[in-house]
């Protein structure tokens, strides 16, 4: 059985690979995992946004090595994803606006940053960027409506909000729910449809639990990026995407 949201069909090939591009984007680092991400991005020299959670550079083994080695990767950008990632209550989190706008600050402080900053806010998938205005159309209207005001003030305090397209799930676990296989015949199918939100670009949105050992994880990603590299995709620099 496919997990909620996912989409059954055949895989045809895109026409014009070559003109499209995928965003990789990884959240939540640093983490299990966080190793075998950095190290396939270097080997495969793709480029890809790294959104790193401040709690986790400063509570996880060598978290502040991990965040060291994240600015050393040639092609990466590196991105706030909040200091406390909400405690995985979204809406405790959203509902304090003058907190969210602390935790992100406090983000920005343990990780180094000064604005304007790449960002993402946890759990939300929302775009506030210079070109690119939208709101997560996953939630409750009501809701949206008690959130817009923080995600308006996180804009103003000079971060710049990138959403996603699409995502390679995972279980609770951290475990990916599509084969390497099944999400590049649903790349294949979105890019067909093109249903993005820029035309010919994905942002796809990983977290960085997913390629821990024990999932294979770093095979994995290795041959994901193998197989859209075959394919004729570009690979692009999120710091570029509104270009």
């Amino acid at each position: 059985m496919l997990a909620a949201g996912m989409l059954a069909f055949s895989s045809p090939m895109p026409a014009r690979a070559a003109d499209r591009t995928i965003y990789l984007t990884f959240d939540d680092g640093p983490l299990p995992g966080t190793e075998n991400v950095h190290a396939v991005l270097r080997q495969e020299n793709v480029p890809a946004a790294l959104f790193m959670v401040g709690l986790h550079v400063e509570t996880q083994p060598h978290g502040r090595k991990l965040l060291d080695d994240a600015r050393s990767i040639p092609l990466a950008t590196l991105g706030n994803h909040s200091y406390s990632h909400a405690n995985s209550r979204y809406r405790n989190f959203y509902s304090d606006t003058a907190g969210v706008v602390a935790d992100m600050q406090r983000a920005n402080q343990v990780l180094g940053f000064k604005p304007p900053v790449p960002a993402r806010l946890p759990g939300r998938n929302v775009f506030r960027l210079t070109r690119l205005f939208a709101d997560d159309l996953s939630i409750d209207v009501r809701e949206w409506q008690r959130e817009w005001l923080d995600y308006e003030l996180v804009g103003e305090a000079g971060f710049r909000l990138y959403g996603w397209d699409h995502e390679w799930v995972h279980s609770d676990d951290g475990k990916p729910v599509q084969s390497v296989d099944r999400l590049v015949s649903e790349i294949d199918h979105l890019f067909r449809y093109n249903r993005f939100a820029r035309p010919d670009k994905m942002i796809l949105l990983m977290h960085d639990q997913m390629f821990q050992d024990k999932f294979d994880g770093k095979q994995n990603l290795e041959t994901f990026i193998r197989q859209l590299k075959a394919r004729g995709y570009r690979f692009g620099d999120l710091a570029r995407y509104e270009e």
